[in-house]
């Protein structure tokens, strides 16, 4: 039976839906900000991984006939994306956070590979991997997936409402929070899925955990002022540096306004209100403590104070404060020590389109006096967190994100 030609139309514009839908997702899965080298063709892969178990290169994932996905049909697709197989069945490496995708629907798994057969295909072929041994082990890779991989759609909790279920979805699945903001083990593995921080693998970066009130968790926090961070990087109490800026630039500003408020409904439901900050007492300093950070004083006086204040306060909405941040005086002081190393920007985003930026101090303070002055901005106007060693600002030099 041949079609009219309104079931045509009908048809077409159906099909044109769903690569629309595809493409805002790929967007909300910031799936071109690791399929895209830096000055490449969008989707073509070729982007390098660095990890403790060696080096992983993004494929091209343009329907090209022989270097992208051009062969690949909707059902290969669901076998990488949920399964975290490839088309020939090789078990693919958890750099490609399938973990987390195994969450996404099928739906949806199908609208953005529609989305992604709709590019204009790129010949490009990328470098291999170079994986350490005994990483390099189908066998070995297979046993990881036995012990850490829970496959699964994402199911939804009757006790919720659908606006936090739909946060939730987002933020487990195709927004793969827990990629970044959990600890891993030995072996590369979620140490749990409760997105309570840790280190960026290879990247020299702090994810802060998003349940802790003294990092990143906003249990407290009005839920317009969480959907202004995700939307445009900065509130007048906070900043989104480093990944986090450019996940926010990249793939959160780009969100549905009905989406952005549901992941920060899921995101203000599991984060832990700050029950101790009025009690907390900062104990007396020794001598020497007290001489180490009159010495990162005096470095803040001469190059961070103009900007940051005498007492820390910043200016809303432009250089962010540092008393009573807890970027700041968080366990980790990583992120400070690269803030200052490397300076940098909040996103450029629809809603800061022109951000007040850090210009870099690595070539002007030593690392000794960058220890000094993190230390002291750690304590003072009440902050309170470790002090921070020369060694400490030498480890935390790495390949930027």
């Amino acid at each position: 039976m041949s079609l009219t030609s309104g079931q045509g139309l009908a048809s077409a514009t159906a099909t044109e839906a769903v690569v629309q839908q595809g493409a805002y997702l790929a967007r909300s899965g910031n799936c071109m900000g690791c399929h895209t080298t830096r000055g490449g063709k969008s989707y073509a892969g070729g982007r390098r991984l660095n990890t403790p178990f060696g080096e992983f290169v993004t494929p091209n994932i343009t329907p090209d006939n022989e270097t992208g996905i051009g062969q690949w049909s909707a059902d290969d697709f669901w076998q990488a994306m949920h399964h975290g197989q490839s088309r020939d069945g090789r078990y693919l490496y958890p750099a490609f956070p399938y973990t987390e995708y195994t969450k996404v629907t099928r739906k949806d798994a199908d609208a953005i590979f529609a989305y992604l057969r709709s590019l204009t295909p790129v010949h490009q072929t990328n470098p291999q991997h170079r994986i350490r041994s005994p990483y390099d082990n189908q066998l070995l890779l297979l046993l990881w997936r036995v012990w850490y991989f829970k496959e699964g759609v994402y199911e939804s909790d009757s006790s919720k409402s659908e606006e936090w279920n739909r946060g939730a979805y987002l933020v487990q699945g195709l927004g793969h929070c827990d990629a970044c903001h959990t600890a891993r083990n030995v072996w590369g593995a979620s140490q749990d899925d409760k997105l309570t921080g840790g280190e960026i693998m290879g990247h020299y970066w702090y994810a802060p955990s998003l349940i802790a009130p003294q990092e990143a968790g906003v249990g407290d926090w009005p839920i317009e002022t969480i959907v202004e961070l995700l939307s445009t990087g900065i509130t007048s109490d906070a900043v989104t540096t480093g990944p986090m800026a450019t996940i926010v630039r990249q793939s959160l500003q780009h969100l549905s306004p009905e989406d952005m408020r549901a992941m920060a409904v899921y995101l203000q439901s599991i984060g832990k209100p700050d029950t101790t900050r009025k009690t907390r007492q900062i104990p007396d300093m020794p001598e020497a403590v007290r001489q180490y950070l009159a010495r990162g004083e005096l470095v803040y006086e001469k190059h961070c104070q103009d900007c940051h204040g005498e007492s820390g306060q910043g200016a809303p909405g432009i250089y962010p404060p540092l008393a009573g941040n807890r970027s700041v005086t968080m366990k980790s002081p990583l992120n400070t020590i690269r803030s200052v190393l490397y300076g940098g920007y909040p996103p450029s985003t629809a809603g800061n389109p022109r951000p007040y930026g850090m210009p870099p101090y690595q070539h002007i303070i030593r690392d000794a006096e960058i220890a000094q002055v993190v230390s002291y901005i750690r304590n003072a106007w009440g902050n309170f967190g470790s002090l921070v060693s020369p060694l400490d600002v030498d480890q935390s030099r790495g390949n930027e994100f």
